[in-house]
């Protein structure tokens, strides 16, 4: 999934077989606000691989072998933490679980757009809406829903059934799913 401003990135298929053990994130945070979504997320598996998942200034889904960065300062703009005060973050119900598949989702000439992490017990769905990484639960493949999205909500699909002609740009250029 080449992305014509930051490359391919990482294969996040290594990660199928392996668990997540531990989940970082970082968040922006003014005026002692912290942001509703996180900035990055890193997974660390039970390799001990580290997993950076974030978005790009074009919109795109970036997947990068990467350690969590230490919090910087932002000036009059704030901070940025880095942390593992998640909260109800996605990730944290499969804590422990093995990745049973991951599937990518690209448009041409943008790069990954999305990309689907899926556990025993169910999947987060990572994808880029306007500019900011949002992170989706999702059940499983045949599991009605329970799960809480971060970020607006977005339906759970299949790889099979998002061809690039499902996709339209935005006035910003980020990637949306056709709706009509």
């Amino acid at each position: 999934m080449r992305c014509p401003l930051h490359g391919s990135g990482a294969d996040p298929t290594r990660l199928v077989g392996r668990a997540v053990e531990k989940v970082v994130a970082s968040w922006h945070v003014s005026d002692g606000e912290r942001s509703e979504l996180p900035l990055d997320v890193w997974l660390t598996d039970s390799e001990g691989d580290t997993t950076r998942i974030t978005t790009g200034s074009d919109h795109c889904l970036i997947v990068e072998c990467s350690p969590p960065h230490e919090p910087y300062d932002l000036g009059e703009w704030g901070r940025v933490e880095v942390g593992e005060d998640l909260g109800d973050h996605p990730f944290l119900r499969h804590l422990g679980e093995p990745v049973t598949s991951v599937a990518e989702f690209a448009l041409p000439d943008h790069g990954r757009s999305r990309l689907e992490i899926v556990f025993p017990t169910g999947r987060v769905v990572c994808d880029c809406h306007e500019g900011d990484l949002r992170l989706t639960r999702a059940p499983a493949q045949g599991v009605p829903a329970q799960g809480v999205a971060h970020g607006p909500a977005q339906p759970a699909v299949s790889q099979s059934s998002i061809p690039a002609s499902s996709f339209v740009r935005t006035s910003s250029g980020a990637a949306e799913p056709r709706t009509d």
